[in-house]
């Protein structure tokens, strides 16, 4: 032996290699898992140096090479899997599209990917406003089936192309929608569950929604004083265990609290999650300002109009993109080094116009630009991670001019007449 404690052995990840993927002392447990999750399951059980290498990153800096990547074809499967591991003492990793960025979505042990076969929307409910869905669902795919009903989920991540719904749950995604929708958690009315212990529940909220973990509702009213003045103490305080939720003001949700957890309590087999309208006419507000500093200093006037989405822009990320692709691909927008791009939407075009003049009059900045809702928005120019996907924005492609491009500067002192907009 070479001192290692005998667990660390046990379930030390190898480094992946062409000579070898196994420690002598690690070959026979893993060998063992190996063949009792390809007894136990249907899916598929790959332990192969490519599958574990390709699973060993994330969107992180973060490299942690699994002993085995696992493909359950339905629930059972998923339950089989985790039995396996259970009984292994296998650490679990449940993954779907692999965009954490914080390595939440690598580990040792037994990989789930649940993004492959459990991606099935089991039901969008116009009229309760909610979708069930299964963990390895894409966001952009949800966004997709709802909208026909004039409907969608609220938050939405820049990376709703790839992520997973399950994924969102566990680090309590939000995006720039959050702003007028909410977290993840605040969207999430009930969860299909299943913790260490193998034992599978129901999270949802109201009274005796607590019973089904034994000793959580006694946990959580013997610290009841230290959860009201410790925890939600901002909006997106959205990492880790949010108690808040377990509150009786807060609706005593069990679900919400498990939002955010990142799989350290339980693996998500199904989720129940709501769905807001579409805003109508929705308007692209852009606002310049000598730099980023300055515009999130103006934030704070610009919230109390609440607007549907707030984003902010560096003139060096616009500069990266100028570099790779080209002036073409980035869009016009107002004088500046830092930009607002606040959504705002309205009963009619020209409501939703005028509120984006009275956050322009606010914005503390005479550099701006509209884009009107649409139709009349095609040939107008905007920038955003999650811009492709606001409802009625024009194609990507349907861009003109250069950023930053030399305007002639207003009168000192006079209003902004940013939302007579581009035609």
């Amino acid at each position: 032996m070479d001192g290692r404690p005998p667990a660390a052995a046990t379930w030390e990840t190898a480094r992946v290699s062409s000579v070898s993927t196994e420690h002598p002392e690690t070959a026979t447990p893993r060998a063992d898992l190996v063949a009792d999750l390809r007894r136990a399951m249907t899916g598929g059980v790959d332990d192969s140096s490519r599958r574990r290498a390709e699973y060993s990153t994330d969107a992180s800096n973060y490299r942690v090479v699994p002993d085995v990547v696992v493909f359950p074809r339905d629930t059972d499967d998923a339950l089989a899997a985790l039995a396996t591991a259970r009984e292994h003492g296998a650490p679990i990793t449940a993954r779907g599209g692999g965009t954490s960025v914080a390595g939440n979505a690598v580990g040792p042990g037994v990989v789930i990917d649940f993004s492959r076969h459990l991606n099935r929307i089991l039901e969008i409910d116009p009229s309760s406003r909610t979708a069930r869905v299964e963990p390895g669902v894409i966001m952009s795919a949800l966004q997709a089936r709802a909208r026909p009903h004039g409907l969608r989920f609220g938050p939405d991540p820049s990376t709703q192309a790839r992520a997973t719904l399950a994924g969102m749950i566990g680090n309590n995604a939000c995006g720039p929608h959050a702003v007028a929708y909410g977290r993840t958690a605040d969207n999430t009315v009930a969860l299909d569950v299943v913790d260490g212990t193998g034992r599978r529940f129901t999270a949802r909220a109201g009274a005796g929604a607590l019973d089904v973990v034994p000793g959580l509702d006694a946990l959580a009213r013997r610290h009841l004083a230290l959860i009201r003045t410790e925890f939600a103490r901002f909006a997106r305080q959205v990492s880790g265990y949010s108690l808040e939720h377990l509150a009786p003001e807060h609706g005593t949700d069990l679900a919400k609290f498990l939002v955010g957890t990142e799989g350290t309590l339980v693996t998500v087999l199904e989720a129940t999650v709501a769905l807001v309208p579409i805003a109508s006419s929705p308007v692209l507000l852009a606002l310049g300002y000598p730099d980023m500093p300055s515009a999130a200093d103006a934030v704070p006037a610009l919230l109390a109009h609440h607007p549907l989405a707030i984003e902010g822009l560096d003139a060096r990320l616009l500069d990266v993109v100028r570099r790779h692709k080209g002036d073409a691909a980035v869009p016009e927008l107002p004088p500046g080094a830092g930009w607002l791009l606040v959504e705002v939407g309205g009963d009619s075009d020209e409501h939703a116009l005028e509120r984006a003049r009275a956050i322009a009059a606010d914005a503390g900045t005479p550099p701006c630009e509209t884009c009107p809702p649409a139709p009349r928005r095609r040939r107008c120019g905007r920038s955003g991670r999650t811009a492709p996907d606001w409802p009625g924005a024009p194609p990507m492609g349907s861009r003109r001019g250069r950023v930053g491009r030399t305007r002639p500067s207003r009168p000192s002192g006079s209003a902004p007449t940013c939302a007579s907009s581009r035609r």
